[in-house]
């Protein structure tokens, strides 16, 4: 348990550490960094949300099939 949470803290140290250096050394304005986090955000909330709807209607689908029998 002990090692898995070391490994826990160190990715979690790492993965801070590498933010702040795309922070600091991005080519881009603080402004059109958080627009451009922003945008991948909202586009992979609506890939999400769209794959989620087509597997709700594929699986609504099967159970409609099921109750038929």
């Amino acid at each position: 348990m002990r090692r898995f949470l070391s490994l826990l803290f160190g990715l979690s140290v790492g993965a801070a550490i590498g933010a702040l250096l795309v922070a600091f050394f991005s080519p881009v304005t603080s402004e059109e960094f958080r627009a451009n986090c922003e945008a991948h955000y909202r586009r992979a909330l609506a890939a999400g949300r769209k794959a989620s709807a087509a597997r709700r209607e594929e699986l609504e689908e099967e159970l409609s099939e099921l109750r038929k029998q």
